[in-house]
């Protein structure tokens, strides 16, 4: 939990470092695409569990919430009430990715006032520093909520280097959003070592690329992304709850 990518490369790289299970979810796909593509990878050898990063908020003021367990499509920048009252209401669980990242993450004071919706908080991030997975570490001893691992991979060379492994068997969907919800105990696990390290650095690195100004332009001077709450696919749904 969880990655970007998906194709051939990646489920092998998974499989040689052990994986049993893969959560996909990329940006600004929707989520018939992302199980549609989950469901192809997937094998006896490898779970591939769709999901949605959300983007809550505006562009400049985004707080992302990864949700596993959805059945009907959730679009990006509505608000953080709207969001999580739809993954409630859909019972999906609700997983809080790089705490207080840069700016695109719920803070600790975030996560306090929603502790009750949130079934999980990122504790180490393959992406992130360590200043970053420490202070993920601390948000989740004062919140006391359950820690997970992410290699956060938008690069095949990643997939592997951080894992959550739990107290027994996660051989479906459902199964993964019962132990999530349920808090099933986990373990936080990653590689170490020089290789890590630089691999996470790169992985950084291509933050910058992911907030270029293009891409920004095409978002919000388009409005046609797949999961723009305007979008025609989402008939109106989410226009109480729309940022823009």
């Amino acid at each position: 939990m969880h990655v970007k990518i998906l194709d051939d490369s990646v489920v092998s790289r998974a499989k040689a470092r052990g994986l049993d299970v893969l959560v996909y979810a990329p940006h600004f796909v929707r989520l018939p695409d992302i199980r549609a593509r989950a469901e192809r990878f997937s094998d006896d050898d490898l779970l591939v569990v769709p999901a949605r990063e959300v983007f809550t908020g505006s562009w400049k003021d985004r707080k992302h919430l990864l949700a596993v367990g959805l059945d009907d499509p959730v679009p990006d920048f509505i608000t953080l009430d709207g969001a999580l009252d739809e993954f409630e209401r859909q019972g999906a669980a609700t997983l809080v990715p790089h705490p207080e990242l840069l700016t695109v993450s719920l803070t600790l004071d975030d996560i306090a006032q929603y502790r009750d919706d949130i079934d999980a908080v990122e504790t180490y991030n393959a992406k992130a520093f360590s200043r970053h997975n420490r202070r993920g570490r601390e948000i989740a001893r004062e919140t006391g909520l359950p820690g997970f691992a992410s290699s956060y991979a938008h690069l095949r060379g990643s997939i592997g280097e951080a894992w959550t492994e739990f107290d027994g068997d996660i051989d479906s969907e459902a199964a993964l959003v019962e132990a999530l919800r349920d808090g099933t105990d986990r373990r936080v696990m990653r590689r170490s070592g020089l290789s890590h390290t630089i691999r996470g650095a790169v992985e950084f690195a291509h933050l910058g690329y992911e907030n270029s100004w293009g891409k920004l332009d095409r978002l919000l001077l388009s409005g046609m992304e797949p999961t723009h709450p305007n979008h025609i696919a989402y008939d109106g749904k989410f226009d109480d709850v729309s940022v823009y």
